[in-house]
């Protein structure tokens, strides 16, 4: 008995320092910027300056909005830094890709570094995200991935699945073309803890958009598959995207028409039961004005996680 006894606590030992061990994944929160290539900075940050100043601001005085003020004036060109959007200078010719990065926060940079490195995932060296320390990573369709952790943020209490950022960033969710759906999700769901959100298609019968919401959050990105390989900018302009989140799809096309910015559709409730507007940018990047609930019942699929909030 004694043997056993003795054999159990070395056990035990063992598998508490194997987990000890194995780091513990911090939160991911939500999106906090995302960086958008463009032909001419100049061009495009008046288009989402304008833009930019239809989302209206917080309504709880107590929520930061560090891109308002950001939005309603206009940066020098060494500034290309609009709170949720940076612009960044196209160096080569028709790329496949204008999304150039989507950032999240954490709770703990360092430490989810740590985890994905214990992965086997090639995490970056440490930079600097404005002031916020942050690295960078490539998920399977070689997409561009931040991870930062806000400098002055408080700290971060999350008693459920779901607890917003500190810093509220309108982008609600970033799409972009997928062609390995299944090494993808792998990777944000299995290795990120990504959590499925909806799923739908042009067709009730065919999957052509996968959402994918951050472990603890309501931001999601959404995988834009059944792409063909030969589309050309104007289609992949539409696939990789972002999205701002709006409280009334109406208001945001009345004060987006007020700041004259060229609308080529109207408002329109999409697949997935939402309110949304499109508009495009001078390089044809779609921007996605969408209300943050659906109106009607979605097409193909339930929600399965909570929907994101102003």
């Amino acid at each position: 008995m004694k043997r056993l006894a003795l054999l159990m606590i070395v056990l035990l030992c063992c598998a508490t320092a194997a987990s000890s061990d194995t780091p513990q994944r911090p939160h991911i929160l939500g999106i906090a910027y995302a960086r958008i290539m463009v032909s001419d900075v100049n061009k495009a940050r008046d288009f989402y300056t304008l833009a930019l100043n239809a989302v209206p601001p917080p309504d709880d005085p107590k929520v930061p909005c560090d891109w308002c003020e950001r939005a309603s004036t206009p940066l020098p060109l060494k500034k290309n830094h609009l709170g949720p959007i940076e612009l960044g200078a196209l160096q080569a010719t028709d790329p496949t890709n204008l999304l150039g990065e989507v950032a999240f926060e954490t709770s703990d940079v360092q430490k989810l570094r740590e985890f994905l490195l214990k992965n086997h995932l090639p995490a970056g060296k440490f930079t600097k995200c404005a002031e916020d320390q942050c690295f960078t990573i490539h998920d399977p369709e070689n997409h561009v991935l931040v991870f930062l952790q806000r400098s002055d943020a408080p700290a971060v209490k999350v008693p459920g699945a779901y607890s917003p950022i500190p810093f509220r960033s309108p982008i609600i969710h970033a799409g972009f073309i997928v062609r390995d759906r299944a090494a993808t999700e792998h990777f944000y769901k299995d290795i990120l803890g990504f959590r499925p959100y909806w799923h739908g298609g042009m067709k009730d019968d065919q999957t052509d958009w996968v959402s994918m919401q951050v472990p603890d959050g309501a931001d999601w990105l959404e995988f834009m598959v059944n792409v063909e390989p030969d589309a050309n900018q104007r289609l992949r302009g539409i696939m990789n995207h972002i999205a701002i989140g709006v409280p009334d799809i109406h208001l945001a096309e009345k004060k987006l028409q007020e700041n004259s910015v060229k609308l080529t559709e109207e408002p329109q409730i999409g697949r997935d039961g939402k309110w949304q507007l499109n508009l495009y940018d001078p390089d044809l990047t779609r921007i996605e004005f969408m209300e943050f609930t659906p109106v009607r019942k979605p097409c193909c699929s339930e929600f399965t996680g909570p929907h994101p909030k102003p």
